[in-house]
């Protein structure tokens, strides 16, 4: 399986037709399974590790609330605090943030955003889900094997205290672990 594969199976519950950035894949007759339109030799397997994303941020109607629920859910995964101003907060592995939370300030009303953070195994995926009902957390999903997906993803689903769906993922099998990143 490609790493294009993937994560473009991830989403097929929110998609109806389209894409809203261009069309990064294309709907096959009945089934709806995305189809990539990259060649097959433009394609890298799901176990190299590569980032499309520098850093994604959100806008929090009560940024101490989500900050405190993002230091409880990010520790099993390895990540923390990188960087504080008071009120935008960077998280990430250090020494460099790529998660950001910060105060509403642009727009008006809720869009539902959905961030999957990368567990490093099974128990690093479970150990978020913990943290996060611990937090007060809204379940979702409970941690298992999403096989319309690919074989190995095993996730856990939850809401962050803004609404947005919180999700921790790994794509390795049981007693395997994510290959390291440098």
């Amino acid at each position: 399986m490609t790493l294009e594969d993937t994560v473009i199976g991830h989403h097929l519950s929110s998609i109806s037709s389209g894409h809203p950035g261009g069309r990064p894949f294309q709907l096959s007759g009945s089934e709806r399974r995305p189809q990539p339109i990259f060649p097959r030799s433009k394609r890298r397997s799901i176990d190299e590790t590569v980032a499309m994303l520098d850093h994604l941020s959100i806008q929090c109607a009560d940024v101490s609330s989500s900050a405190t629920f993002y230091d409880r859910v990010l520790a099993p995964l390895g990540g923390g605090r990188v960087m504080d101003f008071g009120q935008v907060i960077g998280f990430g592995i250090p020494p460099m943030p790529d998660f950001w939370v910060g105060p509403h300030t642009t727009g008006e009303g809720f869009r539902e955003s959905h961030i999957a953070f990368t567990a490093h195994d099974r128990p690093a995926v479970r150990a978020f889900f913990d943290a996060a009902k611990a937090a007060g957390a809204e379940v979702l999903h409970e941690p298992r094997v999403w096989p319309e997906y690919h074989a190995n993803y095993y996730g856990a689903f939850v809401r962050d205290p803004d609404g947005n769906n919180v999700e921790a993922v790994c794509h390795q099998g049981e007693g395997q672990a994510e290959p390291e990143t440098s």
